[in-house]
């Protein structure tokens, strides 16, 4: 069997983690994946623990089924080759600001000139109509300027980034639903077309649907933020031996909860009789419930509460999610021997299709290590690819 997206051709100019990230989704859905290098390699190549240079942990984490090929796009040479990958692609896919990608003559009117039917994907930090257009932007910056830390100020007592580049791969995942969105339009009118997703926009979009609060009405009924997740009380409750993550959200929880800890008090207070009032008093409410998990040892919580069905675990550890029953009893964790990085584990795709399950063929590559059989296959000759080795246009990374 093969992915959903099977006999898609994907080219790819990306690098740090929201590009490769998305590219490997579609890799990982079925679709061809090529991607485009420097000389030196996506700068995630050289993060994180590695057995061999330019194979650092974060770039095998989201970089498998691709095929690497190294080109100089500042050089013509390498610049047309491009080009002429891009000619015999679905789908072009990169991380390049918009004055760059125009004076690299890689806009999408360059290259729907010699493929109209391609799906045209650039994402980058700002929407290129705004004043920000150009402005560089990483997952710490987007994370600064979508609220992120202020919401952790809020939440925490002072400005925290969230500790995932959440801003990367939240903008990865809409990139890979607005390409499929585009392949879909076109499987039905036969229409290539451009899409931008910036990463700013994104993270707001993400970010504000329960935030927005107050400021949903116009005029505002008060101010943005979710009171709920912004209580200093929202964390792990601290049990007589450890802590436990615990959410008794609906009337009926609150109420089996109560019996069971024996608290007719609560129960009866008038802040806490249904969730419309206990988010009115949420800290209120979050203290009540840390004085009565602090009674009881973690494993008592969840003997006690797990019946009822209560949202309710024990805190993992990273390092503890390698040997979490529920991701070894799914096969999770997808383990491999790379051809010249030994043994690895990666994580597994979430999605499940019972028709077109994607897989894992390809290992994330060594820098370059497809150049020359991609470039046969684009129909360069051996003649052009000489050249282009010789000038420092590309590198045969398989050799």
């Amino acid at each position: 069997m093969t992915g959903p997206l099977a006999g898609v051709r994907v080219v790819e100019i990306t690098s740090v983690v929201l590009g490769p990230f998305a590219a490997q989704i579609l890799g990982d859905l079925g679709a061809e994946v090529i991607k485009i290098e420097p000389h030196a390699g996506d700068t995630t190549r050289n993060i994180g623990p590695a057995r061999n240079p330019t194979m650092g942990s974060m770039f095998l984490g989201i970089n498998r089924n691709k095929r690497s090929v190294v080109l100089d796009l500042k050089q013509p040479a390498g610049r047309a080759a491009a080009l002429k990958l891009a000619a015999g692609a679905d789908v072009l896919l990169h991380n390049l600001r918009p004055g760059a990608a125009k004076r690299l003559g890689l806009s999408y009117d360059d290259v729907s000139a010699i493929n109209p039917k391609i799906i045209y994907c650039a994402t980058y930090g700002y929407r290129a109509a705004g004043p920000y257009a150009e402005h560089p932007a990483y997952d710490d910056i987007i994370q600064a300027k979508s609220a992120v830390p202020e919401l952790q100020r809020a939440a925490q007592g002072e400005p925290h980034y969230m500790p995932s580049v959440v801003a990367d791969k939240t903008t990865a995942l809409t990139v890979v639903y607005a390409i499929n969105a585009a392949l879909f339009h076109r499987e039905r009118s036969g229409e290539g077309q451009a899409i931008e997703v910036p990463m700013f926009e994104t993270m707001v979009a993400f970010i504000m649907p329960e935030h927005l609060f107050g400021q949903t009405f116009v005029p505002p009924m008060g101010s943005a933020g979710y009171v709920r997740v912004l209580s200093l009380h929202r964390k792990p409750q601290k049990t007589k031996d450890g802590y436990i993550a615990v959410l008794p959200h609906t009337d009926a929880h609150w109420r089996y909860f109560l019996g069971i800890a024996g608290r007719d008090d609560v129960l009866k207070d008038e802040r806490f009789k249904n969730v419309g009032l206990r988010t009115q008093f949420i800290d209120d409410l979050y203290g009540q419930l840390a004085d009565i998990i602090a009674e009881r040892t973690t494993a008592e919580w969840l003997e006690l509460l797990d019946p009822a069905k209560l949202p309710l675990t024990a805190l993992n550890t990273p390092d503890e999610l390698i040997d979490d029953p529920q991701l070894n009893a799914t096969g999770f964790w997808q383990e491999s021997d790379h051809p010249s990085e030994g043994p690895i584990r990666m994580t597994d795709q979430p999605i499940g299709f019972s028709e077109t399950p994607g897989t894992y063929r390809r290992h994330a590559p060594r820098l370059g290590e497809q150049s020359i059989e991609v470039l046969r296959e684009a129909g360069l000759e051996e003649a052009e690819i000489e050249a282009m080795l010789a000038d420092g246009v590309t590198v045969d990374g398989a050799a």
